[in-house]
């Protein structure tokens, strides 16, 4: 049976559950200050742990796919499993693996996690939309099909990434304004909110760029990398009600305790409620 579409199941958990994105970030550090090995074991307790932590609760959990794939095969089936058992639970799960090719690479990078008979199906995935946005068709093709969600790279959180996306194109349009205008082509006329979101870095400084795509905006750099909720309002205008905060470290941090891991989860979605006020 195919799904309602992602922004109308997002918009529903974001209402019902919070306007909060969690990530799974099983790195070595994080393993080592649960005082879990950095190994296979370490992997499947600590992604098994943020699950029954938080699944059921917040609006969606995002694994890093590449801190699985370090460990081969085996550390893809407990990707699978992860998966599975947080979507199981009520949780969307945005898979980030900020995958980018053309053709029939990207097809089967879409079918791996967007089509419903992958083990890894997830709700949405990242893509890189820097071999022009043209080349994500088939993951947007799949995603409208199957009622998934993809979010493209716009503004990113890293300083780096603006050598990229600040660039000005022959017709004058930065590349991130370019790669949010397609987005808000995609997203015309859907309610409550469209399928297609971009990766805008909560750590901006300004935008400077059009948000309002009618689609949701992962907002990573909240924490760690020092962006705090207070400041979603001045970095996405009117457009901060479509945001979808995301914090791995400063609530992964209180594992293994399930009881600390919900508490911060609470503590930050309170925050951007707050916040957006």
């Amino acid at each position: 049976m195919t799904l309602a579409p992602f922004g109308a199941r997002l918009r529903k958990a974001l209402d019902t559950r919070g306007q909060l994105c969690v990530g799974i970030d099983p790195h070595a550090s994080l393993l080592a200050s649960w005082g879990l090995g950095d190994d296979l074991a370490g992997l499947e307790a600590f992604s098994r742990t943020v699950v029954e932590a938080l699944a059921d609760r917040v609006a969606v959990l995002k694994p890093q796919a590449a801190f699985f794939e370090r460990f081969g095969s085996k550390g893809v089936a407990v990707l699978e499993k992860t998966v599975e058992e947080a979507r199981a639970a009520g949780a969307l799960v945005l898979m980030d693996a900020k995958r980018g090719d053309i053709g029939s690479t990207m097809a089967a990078y879409a079918e791996a996690f967007l089509s419903p008979g992958s083990p890894l199906f997830s709700d949405a995935v990242t893509v890189s939309p820097y071999l022009g946005f043209g080349s994500l068709r088939p993951a947007l093709d799949l995603a409208r099909e199957q009622g998934c969600g993809v979010f493209a790279l716009a503004l990113t959180s890293n300083p780096e990434g603006a050598e990229v996306q600040r660039a000005v194109g022959a017709d004058g349009e930065p590349v991130a304004a370019s790669v949010l205008r397609q987005l808000a082509a995609e997203n015309e006329g859907a309610a409550p909110l469209g399928s297609f979101g971009a990766v805008v870095g909560a750590t901006l400084a300004d935008a400077g760029v059009e948000l309002a795509i009618n689609g949701p905006l992962l907002a990573p750099g909240i924490g760690a990398q020092g962006a705090t909720m207070a400041d979603l309002p001045r970095v996405f205008g009117g457009a901060v009600i479509n945001v979808v905060p995301s914090v791995s470290r400063d609530v992964l941090r209180h594992g293994p305790s399930v009881a600390a891991l919900r508490e911060a989860a609470e503590r930050f979605a309170g925050e951007f409620a707050d916040a957006v006020k």
